[in-house]
């Protein structure tokens, strides 16, 4: 069950944006995936809820398909138990298609835009991305991170291979008497 695409200059003149459009899929058929660090407190998620019961389902739920009847989320976790707290039979969904490295990615661009994030989790994912083949470069933009952030979370990880192609800076040498 495929959404169809429609692409749409975007305002800023840099050429299209593909505009994907939301199907609907058995809640049942959805899962968690297994990178996402994002969490969110009790009062929030009841506030989502709320809102999800006097606004209505506004936003997809964001997955790639692994088959007819499994959806992995890449976004959208919380609103799927809130669907699944109000027994809803079916959810608008947005269906990606890219590499997992991507997908996660997406995971914490969605994620990082109106949520918080668990420092392990994040750490854990960084290694993931590194593993991956993407450098700091990559994982920075791609995650909206900057430099530093990258860094620190790479030394959280307590995993020396993730500095394994880190070049260091010859800013000083010891002098030797």
């Amino acid at each position: 069950m495929a959404g169809h695409l429609n692409k749409t200059a975007d305002m800023f003149g840099n050429g299209t944006i593909e505009i994907k459009m939301p199907v609907l899929v058995r809640i049942e058929y959805l899962k968690p995936n297994p990178w996402n660090p994002n969490a969110v407190a009790k009062p929030e998620l009841e506030l989502l809820k709320l809102n999800i019961q006097k606004s209505g389902f506004c936003f997809p739920i964001v997955v790639i398909q692994e088959s007819e009847t499994s959806y992995m989320i890449v976004d959208g976790f919380h609103r799927h138990l809130a669907a699944k707290h109000f027994k809803m039979e079916y959810v608008p969904v947005v269906i990606l298609n890219a590499d997992v490295s991507e997908l996660m990615s997406a995971t914490i661009r969605f994620n990082r835009a109106r949520g918080t994030h668990q420092i392990n989790q994040m750490s854990n994912i960084v290694a993931d991305l590194v593993g991956l083949g993407m450098d700091d470069c990559q994982i920075s933009k791609n995650l909206g991170m900057d430099a530093d952030e990258v860094l620190r979370l790479k030394q959280n990880s307590g995993m020396p291979d993730l500095f394994a192609k880190h070049e260091y800076s010859a800013a000083w040498e010891p002098k030797y008497d």
